[in-house]
């Protein structure tokens, strides 16, 4: 029971972190395909004297990634009812050109404003409406969401190493008597500590396959059924295949340095 219970005390923790790391890359994947249909929702409105094509507005920033005219027509269409033809023609004809332009990825505002004051040094351009106010409280709010997070995550990375590295010391001196009569007969460092690396193996191993079994159920069964739209559309963002190789790494560096920090901890303490 005593052993189960020092299994635990290590293998919690380290779910922990697991979890904290699959969640991180759950959150990634999710918000680049938000960011994506933020960027594909989002445009920029130039109002230009003169034709301008899209070679010429990716000369001026590399960030723009398509143009779309606006036809004249359509807009004179709204403001010439009831004009006589002949007043129309001038109209159309003193109209500047209307254009709105893509962005190849979503920007911070200090980017987004580049990208504005780019556009307005070519002599061609009249405006650039950017709607900044409102691109600026959605990236806020979006970088605010996604900073928390990682600082949330990174605390709970912290606090459950050092339980990892505190139950990890419990089992170094649990066999310190072991290890010091093998050290007696000269056995090896990798043969001394050979006990500790292949229980933090074994405990590293049963953490991440916990963990791949949750998000497997959790991504294909209950995110499916869930209700939630965002949720069921995401859920093949839950789990990937190689996330269990990225788990599986990170646990095993984990428990390798806990065991490294200790038994250098407890051969200094003998000296």
């Amino acid at each position: 029971m005593k052993s189960i219970k020092n299994h635990l005390m290590f293998i919690l923790p380290l779910m922990t972190i697991l979890l904290g790391i699959q969640f991180y890359l759950v959150f990634d994947r999710m918000t680049s395909g938000y960011e994506e249909r933020l960027r594909d929702g989002y445009s920029i409105l130039v109002v230009a004297n003169k034709p301008v094509g899209i070679n010429e507005f990716k000369a001026l920033n590399a960030k723009i990634s398509q143009s779309s005219k606006i036809e004249r027509n359509e807009i004179l269409q709204e403001i010439s009812i009831g004009q006589d033809p002949a007043d129309t023609k001038a109209i159309l004809d003193a109209l500047p050109n209307f254009y709105t332009l893509k962005l190849a990825s979503y920007l911070d505002t200090s980017s987004l404003e580049k990208v504005k004051k780019d556009l307005e040094k070519s002599a061609k351009i009249k405006r650039v409406e950017t709607f900044g106010s409102d691109y600026s409280s959605n990236y806020k709010l979006f970088s605010f969401i996604k900073f928390t997070l990682k600082a949330f995550i990174f605390f709970m990375a912290t606090v459950s190493l050092f339980l990892i590295i505190k139950q990890m010391e419990v089992w170094g001196y649990i066999h310190k008597e072991r290890m010091q009569v093998m050290e007696i007969f000269g056995a090896p460092m990798i043969l001394k500590t050979g006990i500790l690396f292949r229980v933090a193996i074994v405990d590293a191993l049963i953490a991440t396959l916990l963990i791949v079994i949750f998000f497997v159920i959790l991504g294909s069964v209950w995110a499916q059924n869930s209700g939630v739209e965002v949720v069921v559309q995401n859920h093949m963002n839950i789990f990937h295949n190689n996330d269990i190789l990225i788990l599986l790494f990170s646990a095993l560096i984990i428990v390798v340095t806990s065991v490294l920090i200790v038994v250098f901890g407890l051969n200094g303490g003998e000296e």
